[in-house]
């Protein structure tokens, strides 16, 4: 017997995706962000949810489409999954479905490496393609190139030219 799972819906430019119902605090239309200086390019800004300030994360950018070009307002998803409370912005929020283990499959080789790691895998639904992606690895936002190191380890004093080769002192 086969095991079913309930998904909810989203478009993202034109594909279906889906997210786990469990994972889902709540749905919210367009809320105004904030915007966050030196955040990771797929950080559109933080929200304010009844006083929870929240990360607002555009999948579109996060999974490498298209930008939203027509002017319509994004639909918040707001995630909670171990601990992490976000918002997911999608086009536009679809219904639930309920899909069974038979019509699952890996994602294929042929998608970029990125691309694979964000999706669990993928339902055939008819004549549409359902991508379900995979929570935990879509909150992991990549650093901002040029991020400095925090730690101390790896990070350098811009101003220690000894550490340079060929760079000379500034004076």
């Amino acid at each position: 017997m086969t095991q079913s799972h309930q998904l909810a819906t989203f478009d993202l430019d034109g594909l279906l995706f889906a997210i786990e119902v469990e994972k889902i605090q709540e749905i919210l239309g367009f809320q105004e962000m904030t915007p966050v200086p030196l955040a990771p390019p797929a950080v559109e800004g933080l929200i304010n949810l009844r006083g929870q300030i929240i990360t607002a994360v555009d999948l579109r950018r996060r999974l490498g489409l298209r930008k939203r070009i027509d002017g319509s307002l994004p639909v918040n998803v707001v995630i909670r999954d171990r601990g992490d409370v976000l918002s997911f912005l999608v086009d536009m929020m679809g219904e639930v479905v309920e899909v069974g283990d038979e019509s699952f499959e890996l994602p294929p080789e042929t998608m970029d490496s990125d691309s694979r790691a964000l999706i669990r895998g993928i339902h055939k639904l008819g004549d549409r393609l359902l991508h379900v992606l995979d929570v935990e690895e879509a909150i992991k936002l990549p650093a901002v190139e040029g991020e400095r190191d925090v730690s101390g380890s790896a990070a350098q004093d811009p101003d220690d030219w000894r550490r340079s080769p060929g760079r000379e002192k500034r004076p």
